[in-house]
């Protein structure tokens, strides 16, 4: 059986992003709701990441560094300026994606194994991440016309 990997895999990636949320709130810091809504969502993944404990007694889970290199290779760093800010949003969308795919799959995982509570904690968490997906996309959304059409 191999849910430990996922696990880790979810569990790491969820730290990843709680790290990723945080350094665009305090690089973007002008940006009042940027700021706030950074920290609400990280609160979120630390959350996320508390309610996998219980599985991973269950199941075991395995450590794996491609959530780190993952961040590191699309986050390298945060930039300045107005592009910086719709480019540090892109990318906190991607490890995003990343995370709800996670969840997509430990779910049916969870369905598989008849395991009532696992599943019904991956739709919770699931739910959530696609809160952060809709909150994301919606910021970007609202940035783009300005960013890219009104040169600085």
């Amino acid at each position: 059986m191999h849910i430990g990997n996922y696990l880790g895999l979810v569990h790491q990636s969820e730290k990843e992003l709680a790290e990723a949320f945080r350094q665009v709130a305090k690089e973007h810091g002008d940006e009042v709701d940027v700021y706030q809504t950074c920290q609400l969502l990280a609160s979120w993944s630390d959350a996320h990441i508390d309610a996998l404990l219980p599985f991973v007694q269950k199941y075991s889970e395995e450590k794996s560094k491609e959530p780190e290199r993952l961040k590191k290779t699309i986050f390298e760093k945060t930039r300045t300026g107005s592009l910086a800010l719709l480019r540090d949003l892109h990318d906190l969308y991607l490890l995003v994606c990343e995370v709800d795919l996670c969840w997509i799959i430990l779910k049916q995982a969870a369905t598989g194994l008849r395991d009532k509570e696992l599943d019904a904690t991956c739709q919770r968490l699931s739910k959530e991440t696609e809160r952060q997906l809709s909150w994301l996309l919606t910021r970007i959304k609202s940035a783009a016309p300005q960013t890219l059409i009104v040169a600085e």
